[in-house]
């Protein structure tokens, strides 16, 4: 466990902390592509497109339902593009510049494009969407933010990027199923907004304790 997560061990529990198990499972297979010449701008973008291209379709396909299948298989897949690019930039000496701004704006992105096809699944509004978007995309800044007052990258719960996928996908598991969602459901996106704003706090929060 590295310093970051030691001092993120404090916060709200997140499915963040079971990253360091994932990539040891993906150690191998890092070191692979690394002698092949893969880099990690090019798995980085490789996932933005990806993303783009699905939620697109979904946007578009909105009425076919199984379609929806493709969040939680591409959700996982791309936690596991997410920590591939990262492996290969910290272990195999491709860090860069360019790499950090490329790997923070293309998740922003992609999580858009991939909650975006659920506003066209009833019971939810397109309100609560937007507002769910634009609170996810304020946890990454916060998240990011803390780096320029001296803490570190914060990851924060209770409603991190995992956390997120984890829902997501499991709603499109639902909706692919092809069982009508509950009238009722249309409350999710406000809670998750809510756990959004929540997460926000805690990461400025905690990186104010954490800088000098």
């Amino acid at each position: 466990m590295n310093a970051t997560q030691d001092q993120n061990s404090a916060a709200p529990m997140s499915l963040y902390e079971l990253k360091p198990r994932f990539q040891q499972l993906l150690r191998p297979a890092v070191g692979a592509l690394a002698r092949l010449g893969v880099t990690a701008n090019q798995v980085t973008l490789l996932a933005a497109a990806i993303s783009l291209l699905i939620g697109f379709a979904l946007c578009w396909f909105s009425h076919i339902s199984v379609l929806f299948l493709a969040l939680p298989v591409w959700l996982l897949v791309r936690m596991a593009f997410n920590a591939v690019d990262g492996m290969l930039a910290r272990e195999h000496g491709q860090q860069s510049k360019l790499g950090a701004y490329l790997n923070e704006l293309t998740d922003v992105v992609s999580d858009s494009a991939l909650y975006l096809p659920l506003a066209f699944v009833a019971p939810f509004q397109w309100s609560a969407l937007m507002l769910f978007i634009l609170l996810a995309a304020l946890t990454e800044m916060a998240g990011i933010l803390g780096q320029t007052v001296g803490a570190s990258r914060r990851y924060d719960g209770p409603l991190g990027k995992s956390d997120r996928a984890f829902v997501v996908g499991a709603l499109g598991l639902w909706i692919a199923i092809g069982s009508p969602l509950p009238p009722s459901l249309w409350l999710l996106p406000w809670a998750l907004s809510l756990l959004c704003a929540i997460t926000v706090v805690n990461r400025v929060r905690k990186g104010l304790h954490e800088a000098p």
